[in-house]
């Protein structure tokens, strides 16, 4: 089964306006410097978006797969402890990552899950990956709860 991932409104418009006005700043940036530091600064965010940007997740019959651009995570089933539907919460901190450029990726904390890894466009589209060794994964992609089930009836068998 696989499903893509769809970004939030907030995380598009975030993301276009950022680039707009790093790419306003070097068209106006009068000395050299200043324009490599923003070429450089616009090189790297684009690079860790390549590296982190969720595109879809694929399950099969023995992995949970997170497809980004440049790189796929894979999850074997048989680390998997539990799969379950995570709704959006207010008390999310971001630790280190993307808080909606190009999606949301990296380090998070919640005090009802704890801290995790996170791979998904719009909250509403979430769910909580907890391995046995006790790592955890909030994922999202369209029709989580599909995508949910279906991990779930792999892990059973």
């Amino acid at each position: 089964m696989k499903q893509t991932v769809k970004l939030s409104t907030f995380s598009i418009t975030l993301s276009a306006l950022s680039l707009i006005v790093l790419l306003v700043s070097a068209y106006y940036c009068r000395d050299n410097w200043g324009l490599y530091l923003i070429g450089a600064l616009i090189i790297a965010l684009m690079m860790l978006t390549l590296f982190y940007m969720p595109m879809s997740i694929t399950c099969s019959a023995d992995e949970l797969l997170i497809q980004r651009s440049l790189r796929i995570k894979s999850i074997p089933l048989s680390d998997i402890q539990s799969v379950k539907l995570c709704p959006p919460t207010m008390a999310e901190h971001r630790l280190c990552g993307s808080g909606g450029w190009f999606g949301y990726w990296g380090w998070f904390s919640e005090p009802s899950i704890g801290k995790y890894f996170a791979y998904y466009g719009k909250a509403c589209d979430c769910f909580l990956v907890t391995l046995k060794n006790g790592k955890r994964y909030k994922l999202g992609c369209q029709n989580p709860s599909d995508m949910v089930d279906y991990i779930n009836s792999q892990i059973r068998n």
